[in-house]
Parts: C-alpha cells; sequence; structure tokens
C-alpha cells in the first residue's frame, strides 16, 4: 500500500482498495489533481467543513465509492444521491472486502457550507493491507490522543500542524508522543497563508523525539506505506 498527500487535508490511501479522505480539490491552491480525475473505492469523510466535504458529492457520483461519515453528515450526503454510510463516535465496522473503520473524537465543529449542522467532527482509524492508519481530521490536542486512539497500535498517524484552526506543530509533537506511531504524515498546513508552517521542522521534530519516521510529503507525493 501507498499513501499519497493530495493536499490541505485530502490523503489517498492506494492499496487493495483506494481510501479517500476529505477530498478538497476545486478551489484547493495545494490539489495536485482535478475533481474529474481521482479515483476512490470509498472516502472516509471527517466533517462538513467546505474544505473538507470538498468534492465529495461529484466524486462519489462519478466512481460509486461508498462514503463514510458522521450519521448526519451521511444522511446530508444520502439526500444528495450519495451512497453514504452513516456511523457514529466509537463504532466501527468490517468491510467484505477487506477495509476497517472506527469513528473516533476530533475537538473540532462541524457544519455544512450553508451553515447548516452536520453532527460532530471526527477522526477515522481504518485497517486496510495489514496496516492501521489513524486520520485525525481537524483537531486540537486532546487526551484520548493517549488513552483511547493509541492503543490501537498505529503504523501511521495523520496529523494537522497548520495552527489556528487546528493543532499547531507544538501539540501536534504533544500528539505524536501519546500516539506512538510508527509513522507520522503532516496534513493541513501551507494551504493559505493563514496556515503557513514548516513541515520539514515539524519532521526533525518528531524524528529527533519520537521513535518514528515523519514523512513531509509535497501535495501530489506519495511513499511507501
Amino acid at each position: 500500500m501507498r499513501i499519497k498527500f493530495i493536499g490541505h487535508a485530502c490523503v489517498q490511501l492506494l492499496g487493495s482498495k483506494t481510501i479517500l479522505f476529505d477530498p478538497y480539490l476545486t478551489g484547493n491552491p495545494a490539489a495536485t489533481v482535478k475533481a474529474g480525475e481521482v479515483k476512490a473505492d470509498y472516502i472516509l469523510l471527517t466533517h462538513g467543513h467546505g474544505d473538507h466535504l470538498g468534492d465529495t458529492v461529484a466524486i462519489a457520483k462519478r466512481t460509486g465509492a461508498k462514503v463514510v461519515a458522521m450519521v448526519e453528515l451521511a444522511n446530508w450526503l444520502s439526500e444528495q444521491g450519495v451512497d453514504a454510510m452513516g456511523m457514529n463516535i466509537g463504532g466501527s465496522y468490517q468491510f467484505p472486502d477487506g477495509l476497517k473503520v472506527k469513528l473516533v473524537p476530533a475537538w473540532h465543529s462541524s457544519q455544512l457550507p450553508d451553515g447548516s449542522p452536520c453532527g460532530l467532527a471526527v477522526g477515522f482509524i481504518c485497517w486496510l493491507d495489514g496496516k492501521c492508519i489513524y486520520h485525525a481530521g481537524d483537531t486540537g490536542l486532546f487526551g484520548d490522543m493517549r488513552e483511547v486512539i493509541a492503543p490501537h497500535g498505529l503504523d501511521w498517524a495523520i496529523l494537522p500542524i497548520g495552527d489556528y484552526y487546528t493543532m499547531g506543530p507544538a501539540d501536534a509533537l504533544t500528539a505524536a508522543k501519546w500516539l506512538g506511531a510508527k509513522n507520522y504524515l503532516p496534513i493541513h498546513y501551507n494551504t493559505f497563508p493563514l496556515l503557513k508552517q514548516d513541515a520539514a521542522a515539524f519532521k526533525r521534530a518528531v524524528e529527533a523525539e519520537c521513535a518514528a519516521k515523519c514523512q513531509a510529503l509535497a501535495p501530489g507525493e506519495e511513499c511507501e506505506a
């Protein structure tokens, strides 16, 4: 399996199934592909803000991908004609084709671009091809990263470092220490001037203070998982 950073919070897992997180592509200055080009078997959507919901509806309709999201957000997606599956925090599901997903907390708000509420923001833990991957979504630092998420034995943790709306690098480094993952990928930074961060410095800090590797991928780059 390979992990591809598409830009902002959009990450693609390329393995026996293609998993797409938070496909904000149209209007994203960091995006490296267009919504009409990206592939997906599943879309895992952390919350309803426009820079995460993004092109979910168009991609799901074109590819037939199943969207997994918080139940209120999934209900709205179903009304748009999307094959959406609604779950809730703490719940997990094993798909027959090998993918397993679990919804975990994220400390963040969530609403649709028109201002309508759509449930809570979440993160995802997913298992695919023998790997356990945590996508934190948009979140601040919270203690349950250590108590609830870390015990899953993470191969990868995908963490926001942009600050202002989410954790900044210092809190993300604390999260890395708590999570104990083997590998880290920073996201949600440098898309806009307000989110300007030095991913190379974050990589150095993680690798100096954690027994782990950190991949500071540029948008469009990928690495072996």
